[in-house]
């Protein structure tokens, strides 16, 4: 089937079956392989994308439920003020280890801060709690959230 797809404010079209996982579409498709493929149940939050501004686990999200809403990945999350912010906390706070994950990470940091811009421990805790860090980053993930919310 045919899609018309807003992803990082412009239209791609798209040639693949209704039920195809935003996530293949995005990396086999599209060639944006900044989202990550980790466990594909939506468990693990490497995944994340925003779709109308929510995090969403694109490993599990058909491409035919998007319909007209604009997709915002990590390739361009940096446009906004909360990624911005993000990834320069990121990178100040030293977060990154193995790196895997952190596109997940910014996705739901980035969210998060757009529905609530000065957010407690608990907020974050609980926003962040669908993403998981092998590294187990988690106290500078918290603090880098912290840090861009300042």
């Amino acid at each position: 089937m045919a899609f018309t797809l807003k992803i990082n404010g412009t239209p791609h079209d798209v040639d693949v079956d209704g039920d195809t996982p935003l996530l293949w579409v995005l990396r086999d498709v599209l060639g944006m392989t900044g989202t990550k493929f980790g466990c594909g149940l939506a468990l693990c939050g490497a995944c994340t994308v925003h779709v109308d501004g929510q995090a969403v686990r694109s490993c599990q999200t058909p491409v035919d439920s998007v319909g007209d809403s604009a997709v915002t990945t990590i390739e361009a999350v940096g446009e906004t003020p909360q990624g911005k912010a993000l990834q320069k906390a990121w990178l100040e706070l030293e977060v990154v280890q193995c790196g895997y994950c952190q596109s997940g990470q910014i996705m739901s940091a980035a969210a998060l801060l757009a529905e609530t811009p000065k957010p407690t421990d608990d907020d974050i805790d609980a926003a962040m709690s669908g993403n998981v860090c092998r590294c187990g980053t988690y106290q500078r993930i918290r603090a880098a959230i912290h840090k861009a919310a300042a």
